[in-house]
């Protein structure tokens, strides 16, 4: 028997530990790795590092660094608790970046291994979103100031304090916009200013009352220093009324201050400017239809010399999300969704052929290439690993990964792969949808069923990670997840998109209705126990739901448009209701009426959560009152779940675990009974 025990004991000890449920406790373990910037020497990568502090409630972001031929990634920030936007000086000696260790963001300098950290702004208004300049001799960066005060911090601090001390709270407002995503107009505006590395009195390169740059609709950066240090391309939205326009367009001015000069003449949206390495090109994202800000992104490009304008992706039936230069600036590597994914490519710059770089069941982004040319860094996501760092080399061959900050977490945690099928939708329209199985899954048994919708409309589900509505942590909850891409949905054409415009309740619902009967026939999903949620559109798919369908036993809406002509008046960005009902309320009262979930209130029966955020200014929280109101009323069981301190997305550590564990509960007492 001792010998047998042994045996056993033996036995256990080569097995693997069983794999645990992917829980939001585990999400919220997870290092957020983003923005990767290559050493000008081509030897470092640095990198940004967001992880959560539960206990405090906090998102710490800190900066890291790995070699580019490999090693242990290596913090070198510690002092204060938002340090970002990491970039190397041209002589890869120094970093500069956004850190709040004074008590306020602003821009420092610190050596390349971190050392001797010094501030380079003291502002009342703050910095952010540093650019090194490319002769090494200046700082380029954002702050929120007063139009007439611009640089000058002591005008700027007299305001300020003014402010505070006023016993008066008051707003008035004589025009649009005058609030935005979760933020009240409080009278300043983003300018780009510069400021020598040595340190000295900033420059306002973009005085005026306009934000530079604005709101982004794409991109990260809407500006850019030319190779030789001298100009700026910015973008900046001139309209009168920016709320009612997505028409942005791209100014050069000089380091050395001075008049701008406006360079683009498209009445739709251009953002995203970056000169090319030698200096001849500037490329940009550019749509063609104005007001209509999901309009197909295309990567376009200016001759300096010339003036001559290339559209380099007019016969790709796909948005260009990303780009960068090749080194040797006869091409530009660029990123678009496709079918849920999104690959690597490029093009010459004189147009042509589209090639590929970089593909698979993932998403890839944020790419970076060494300046001979011969290495590319990349992120890397899919729907079952978060962002990771990746080294490619030009010459082909396995791609290397650079960082493995979420090993431990992820190795004693079951994470499964999306799989996917197609759907006969609305139309004979082909219709992809993801799914994720739950944990334990055995093909014999039979599951709830949670299906996802996408926000936008114009999103989608797919190959990529995300922290907010994230299937493992549904799925690990025993749910079959099921993720449809309906009308509406980016990766699958511009005609697709189109199709919701005007249309929001009607191709895009039997969509997911095709893809709900395709769902309930798998042997292994349990129709009878089904439940739908979304945030945003999702949570307009789900309030029309409400007066349209009974199939499901749950349904949560977070976020969603309720009563159409109230919405209308309460957004900030007017642009998208004009476009996406061809006017306003009063201008196309049937298509309001038509496409409005409030209108079918007495057909309400399926027991709903309803999420909200007092911030939200997107989708302002009435429309979640508006909803509980009328199930409260229609005796409906409900319940409403509001965040004062949060906007359209719940992004505080303990609130978001807050709103998963809430949504959990609620589907299970209803599809688990």
């Amino acid at each position: 028997m001792r010998r047998a025990g042994l045996a056993l004991l033996a036995l256990a000890a080569t097995l693997p530990a069983q794999k645990q449920p992917f829980t939001v406790d585990a999400m919220m373990q997870l290092a957020r790795i983003s923005d990767p910037q290559i050493s000008p020497d081509g030897r470092t990568v640095s990198f940004t590092v967001q992880t959560i502090d539960l206990p405090n409630n906090k998102r710490p972001k800190q900066i890291y660094v790995v070699a580019l031929d490999g090693g242990a990634p290596r913090r070198i920030t510690y002092a204060g608790e938002d340090n970002e936007r990491a970039r190397w000086s041209p002589d890869s000696k120094q970093i500069a970046y956004i850190s709040d260790r004074s008590g306020s963001a602003q821009v420092w300098l610190m050596d390349a291994d971190g050392q001797n950290a010094k501030p380079v702004t003291n502002l009342s208004t703050e910095a952010g979103g540093v650019l090194f300049s490319p002769d090494g001799k200046n700082l380029l960066f954002t702050s929120e100031v007063f139009p007439e005060c611009g640089a000058d911090d002591a005008c700027n601090q007299k305001k300020l304090m003014a402010e505070k001390d006023s016993k008066v709270k008051a707003r008035v407002y004589t025009s649009l916009l005058y609030r935005h995503w979760t933020k009240w107009d409080n009278g300043r505006r983003s300018h780009l200013l510069v400021v020598p590395v040595t340190g000295g009195a900033p420059k306002d390169l973009t005085p005026g009352t306009h934000d530079v740059p604005p709101f982004s609709l794409g991109g990260p950066d809407d500006y850019d220093i030319s190779p030789d240090g001298n100009e700026v391309c910015y973008t900046m939205n001139a309209d009168l009324m920016p709320a009612t326009s997505t028409n942005t367009d791209l100014f050069v001015v000089s380091i050395a201050g001075g008049p701008s000069r406006k360079i683009t003449a498209n009445p739709a949206a251009d953002n995203g400017p970056l000169y090319s390495p030698d200096g001849k090109y500037i490329a940009w994202r550019a749509q063609t239809r104005a007001g209509y800000e999901s309009d197909r992104w295309r990567l376009v490009v200016l001759e300096r010399a010339t003036g001559k304008l290339t559209n380099l992706t007019e016969n790709l039936d796909r948005w260009v999300t990303g780009f960068t230069w090749h080194p040797d600036s006869s091409k530009l590597f660029f990123t678009s969704e496709d079918r849920g994914r999104q690959p690597i490519q490029f093009i010459s710059v004189t147009g042509g052929e589209i090639r590929m770089a970089a593909i698979g069941n993932n998403t890839l982004d944020e790419m970076q290439f060494t300046r001979d040319g011969k290495t590319m860094v990349y992120s890397q996501q899919s729907g079952s690993q978060p962002a990771e760092l990746y080294r490619a080399s030009a010459s082909g061959g396995v791609p290397v990964v650079l960082t493995r900050l979420n090993d431990a977490v992820l190795n004693a945690r079951q994470l499964t792969p999306l799989e996917e099928f197609w759907a006969d939708g609305a139309e004979g329209a082909r219709v992809q949808a993801f799914v994720v199985k739950p944990f334990g899954f055995q093909a014999s048994q039979k599951y709830p069923v949670l299906l996802l919708i996408h926000g936008g409309p114009q999103g989608n589900w797919g190959e990529s990670w995300t922290y907010r509505w994230n299937a493992q942590v549904f799925a690990a909850a025993g749910y079959l997840v099921v993720m449809p891409n309906p009308r509406g949905s980016t990766g699958y054409g511009q005609k697709f998109i189109d199709d919701i415009n005007g249309d929001w309740g009607g191709r895009a619902f039997d969509d997911i209705m095709a893809v709900a009967d395709h769902v309930v026939a798998l042997p292994y999903a349990d129709g009878s126990r089904m439940a739908a949620a979304g945030g945003s559109y999702g949570g307009y798919m789900v309030d029309w739901m409400l007066g349209h369908t009974q199939r499901f036993k749950a349904l949560v809406s977070h976020a969603g448009v309720y009563d159409l002509p109230s919405e209308a008046g309460e957004t900030e960005e007017l642009w998208f209701p004009l476009w996406e009902f061809s006017g306003t309320p009063w201008d196309n009262p049937e298509m309001y009426a038509r496409w409005s979930p409030s209108h079918f209130a007495k057909d309400f029966h399926t027991p709903t959560l309803v999420i909200h955020g007092e911030l939200d200014y997107r989708v302002p929280y009435g429309q979640g009152l508006q909803l509980f109101t009328a199930l409260q009323l229609g005796k409906v069981p409900s319940k409403l779940l509001l965040f004062p301190d949060e906007g359209h997305w719940v992004l505080k550590p303990q609130n978001s675990v807050l709103w998963y564990n809430t949504f959990l509960d609620w589907i299970n007492t209803w599809t688990k009974k």
